[in-house]
């Protein structure tokens, strides 16, 4: 019952998940008749701005600011500043470090490594317990890509047989950019020749990374990430003899999350209890090997980009890409 003002400090804003994420963010917020303003920030990636951004929505006198930490750990002093100074903030997906409920009110977050498990086992099955297998994460030092990739190597570890072909360089760098992706693709291709399983992190920047198997004539190989409408359409329009081992498996995008770390941010500013939980466990939402599974959902109504596991409607998805 408390005006308040409201902020979404993103670390980089530059894909169509971050985009679903804010409206997302809006449109939980316009529930609420006591937020009086709604502000949002974009870090574009440089750790020197999401510190500045965040200051400045403290300034800006926010009362609660969400956040996707992409700097890490080097947002936490800004992060402990906006907590002393009496916001409510809570990271979600990627935190910056500290402590939850000390450092900054909370925390919200799907069990990132055992997504990065789970994709990697599936796609493992796939790949018959053999082969080479490729990682491919978001920005450089990014802490929610590398728990993804810890989450593969995990898998990989318990099967003798696969090889993490980037396993000593790190998740492989696409800045989350299907542009991007498909330029790493193409030069991990040329890198290693056969690459028998990926998995990703970011379902909307592999349609990239499959162009990439297309453009050099390589057949598609089995491939894992979270949902994205482009990504099953694409397997729709590609499987079959020319790729025969090309199957795909998803865990949701939860671009839903900003919802979730919203009314945790708001409930603490408030004073109030919120019982959700703020580790989410999230299972297999595709599968395009299981008749008992959910199959791929392919909209062709809907825009290439758009997350069909989102909370926002089919009209609000092709009004925001519009």
């Amino acid at each position: 019952d408390q005006e308040m003002v409201v902020a979404l400090a993103d670390g980089f804003g530059g894909n169509s998940w971050r985009k679903i994420t804010r409206a997302e963010f809006e449109d939980e917020a316009a529930k609420c008749p006591n937020i009086t303003k709604v502000l949002y920030t974009d870090g574009q990636a440089d750790p020197q701005k999401a510190i500045a951004d965040m200051n400045g929505l403290v300034a800006q006198g926010a009362n609660v600011i969400i956040t996707f930490a992409d700097a890490s750990e080097a947002l936490l002093p800004a992060v402990k500043a906006a907590t002393e100074a009496g916001v409510a903030v809570v990271p979600y997906v990627a935190g910056p470090g500290g402590t939850a409920g000390e450092d900054y009110a909370g925390f919200v977050a799907e069990d990132v490594n055992a997504y990065g498990k789970a994709l990697a086992e599936w796609t493992i099955k796939q790949m018959g317990g053999e082969g080479n297998l490729v990682m491919l994460g978001g920005t450089a030092g990014n802490g929610y890509s590398q728990a993804v990739f810890d989450g593969v190597l995990e898998a990989v570890d318990s099967n003798p047989g696969v090889t993490l072909l980037n396993r000593d360089e790190g998740f492989a760098v696409t800045n989350w950019e299907p542009g991007e992706t498909q330029k790493v693709v193409a030069g991990l291709i040329t890198k290693y020749g056969d690459i028998d399983g990926i998995v990703s992190d970011y379902g909307g920047g592999s349609v990239g990374g499959i162009r990439a198997f297309q453009a050099a004539g390589k057949p598609i190989p089995p491939w894992s990430a979270n949902d994205s409408n482009e990504f099953a359409c694409l397997w729709y329009e590609n499987k079959g003899a020319d790729n025969p081992n090309y199957e795909i498996a998803t865990i949701s995008s939860r671009t839903w999350i900003s919802r979730v770390a919203l009314r945790r941010a708001v409930a603490a500013f408030q004073g109030i209890d919120n019982p959700e939980p703020s580790i989410i466990s999230l299972p297999l939402s595709e599968d395009s090997t299981e008749e008992d599974a959910p199959a791929p959902v392919c909209n062709e109504d809907l825009p290439p980009d758009g997350i069909l596991s989102s909370q926002l409607t089919p009209d609000q998805l092709t009004a925001l890409f519009q």
